[in-house]
């Protein structure tokens, strides 16, 4: 029997197709993950550039004819800022009011010591300072208050007691140097001179928690401690009624949007 005669087999010209249909498949896939872990929210996006231009002081990229062009929500997160620092500013003008009217008032309380040079009132960047010379107040070498001082410092505190600034009383000498039993160093004798206003103050109707005492010895000199004069004028007791902290308050946050 006779065997059949085989065909002879056609090359597929078409098989590269597959693949192709393949590679298609794959490439269509990752631009669509690609697409979708680049996506991010329009509107959040927005606030927070408007909020980096306003730090940095730049302008939005986003401009029509020349003018930027916010967002309602820009515009409203805008507007929340401008009222808190209004509102601040306010607040820092009231403060800087009070302090002034502070020191006016400690000047004429205390007029004619200031006019003799004994005293001297001044608006620092730390707030309302009053410096008193030690002999005014103090036998040399003592840190007891002398009877015509309790009053001069009685009236001072009267003005102290208006308000609820934290005060400080710091106390300073010369650098000659002390070294007596109760005095071992200036450390001592100016942290004890200091000590003796708070407790006066005290005593005087000002609460406790406002006040603190600071002995600094020799080490804040005015003047130089190579003459009589300079020395003298290194003895000394400030009292600095000090500029209160400004109030926290919290920044405007953005609406979150949607996710």
């Amino acid at each position: 029997m006779a065997r059949r005669p085989k065909r002879p087999e056609h090359d597929n010209h078409e098989r590269w197709m597959v693949s192709y249909a393949d590679f298609i498949t794959l490439l269509f896939a990752f631009f669509v993950v690609m697409y979708g872990i680049s996506s991010v929210n329009e509107g959040k996006y927005k606030v927070f550039g408007a909020a980096i231009n306003k730090a940095f002081g730049t302008k939005s990229s986003a401009t029509e004819g020349g003018a930027v062009r916010l967002t309602e929500e820009e515009i409203y997160f805008k507007s929340l800022v401008d009222r808190r620092d209004a509102r601040l500013a306010e607040l820092q003008r009231k403060q800087n009011e009070r302090m002034q009217n502070l020191a006016r008032n400690l000047n004429e309380s205390m007029a004619s010591f200031v006019k003799s040079g004994q005293m001297n009132v001044s608006q620092t960047g730390r707030g309302v300072e009053l410096e008193i010379n030690a002999s005014a107040l103090f036998n040399q070498g003592e840190a007891d208050i002398q009877p015509e001082a309790k009053k001069t410092l009685a009236d001072a505190a009267k003005v102290l007691a208006d308000n609820e600034f934290a005060i400080e009383v710091e106390g300073h000498t010369d650098n000659v140097p002390i070294g007596t039993v109760k005095f071992p160093s200036n450390w001592e004798l100016s942290s004890a001179r200091a000590s003796s206003v708070v407790r006066l103050f005290i005593d005087q109707g000002i609460a406790a928690k406002r006040l603190k005492a600071v002995g600094s010895a020799d080490n804040h000199p005015v003047l130089a401690n190579d003459t009589p004069e300079g020395r003298a004028r290194n003895r000394r007791v400030t009292i600095t009624v000090l500029n209160p902290e400004p109030e926290a308050e919290p920044a405007p946050q953005p609406s979150s949007g949607q996710e």
